[in-house]
């Protein structure tokens, strides 16, 4: 059976940030307590540091003070898991230390960075020892619930998510492992659904592409979810998985359709824009008041900024009231419709 852990709907938390993109505190705050204080925060999680939240370019202190903030906003109330990740793994071992001495209830593993050896050249197959030997380093050094991140080279059968072997194996060798996120196509998806079913029953399916939710649930391979989408669509995305739950389908199609697979559909679709969009439709929400993640990622489009604003309306979700000010202020034109 699943950990309690691995049935929650964890969120892959963006990081608030001011215009010169130094940690804007109290809007991390702000963001913290929108889960905290929705009907979501009796079946979510929180995760602080993901890639979403730009672990990759938060120094050591950042990353630290993010941590403190959320879990002193969350205060118990829900578990907080804390992403990981350092370009070596000494640095990293000592940072999933300082995460668990700030109190997180388990940690987010993310594949090693840097050398193509280790990224895109390399062979999760042949080689699972990548990142096997980082993930044991990590839980030898503070023994906590474990959730994965497994991004690796893409390939036709997978997507960008690790092989099934793989998958297996990790999970067989670090028993503290409880959710493995489902980083796959849809294909991909099936293929370690059923490995883990077989193999590794109490490994939770983390469900991770929001744009799959409706088949995940109808094939009953979603225990809980590690997802960004949640920055910005939690109310009809937990509606949607609640009339799933009750055998409604006729209203979980009515949601599905009304507007939130167009929006998860457009989000998902270009996977070297996915963290962008997850950042500016959660802006144009109102929910974070920097629009741009740090450089070297790119600003959203005037394409996407329309594209996304009426995605948002189509699927019945608020956008900020000071939109059109907003929007000019970062270069942005308003769009005709006066959306």
């Amino acid at each position: 059976m699943a950990h309690d852990y691995a049935k929650r709907f964890f969120v892959a938390m963006l990081l608030p940030t001011k215009v010169d993109f130094s940690l804007d505190e109290d809007g991390i705050r702000r963001f913290t307590r929108y889960f905290l204080n929705s009907p979501f925060a009796s079946r979510g999680g929180l995760i602080v540091n993901p890639e979403a939240g730009e672990v990759f370019y938060m120094s050591g202190e950042e990353k630290q003070r993010a941590i403190e903030i959320v879990l002193e906003e969350v205060d118990r109330k829900l578990p907080v898991f804390a992403g990981v990740y350092a370009p070596t793994t000494s640095e990293l071992v000592e940072s999933t230390r300082d995460a668990k001495d700030l109190g997180v209830d388990g940690i987010f593993v993310i594949p090693p960075g840097g050398a193509m050896d280790i990224t895109y050249n390399w062979d999760p197959l042949r080689y699972p020892d990548v990142w096997l030997d980082q993930i044991k380093a990590q839980d030898r050094s503070v023994n906590l619930p474990i959730l994965t991140h497994p991004i690796g080279p893409p390939s036709p059968k997978y997507g960008i998510g690790l092989p099934a072997e793989t998958a297996v194996h990790i999970c067989n060798a670090v028993p503290n492992i409880i959710g493995w996120k489902m980083t796959y196509s849809y294909d991909g998806y099936r293929r370690i659904a059923r490995a883990l079913r077989d193999s590794r029953p109490e490994v939770g399916l983390m469900g991770a592409a929001a744009h799959f939710f409706h088949e995940n649930l109808a094939s009953s391979q979603m225990d809980g979810t590690v997802c960004g989408a949640w920055c910005y669509a939690l109310e009809p995305m937990l509606a949607h998985i609640e009339a799933w739950e009750s055998g409604d389908l006729k209203k979980a199609n009515a949601i599905w359709e009304g507007g939130l697979r167009q929006l998860q559909e457009w989000v998902y679709d270009e996977w070297g824009r996915l963290h962008i969009r997850y950042r500016l439709a959660s802006w144009l929400r109102g929910l974070v008041d920097n629009p741009s993640m740090r450089p070297p990622l790119p600003s959203p489009t005037q394409v996407e900024v329309t594209a996304c604003l009426e995605l948002l309306h189509r699927a019945g979700l608020s956008v900020r009231e000071d939109l059109d000010e907003q929007l000019l202020r970062f270069g942005w034109t308003v769009p005709a419709s006066g959306m």
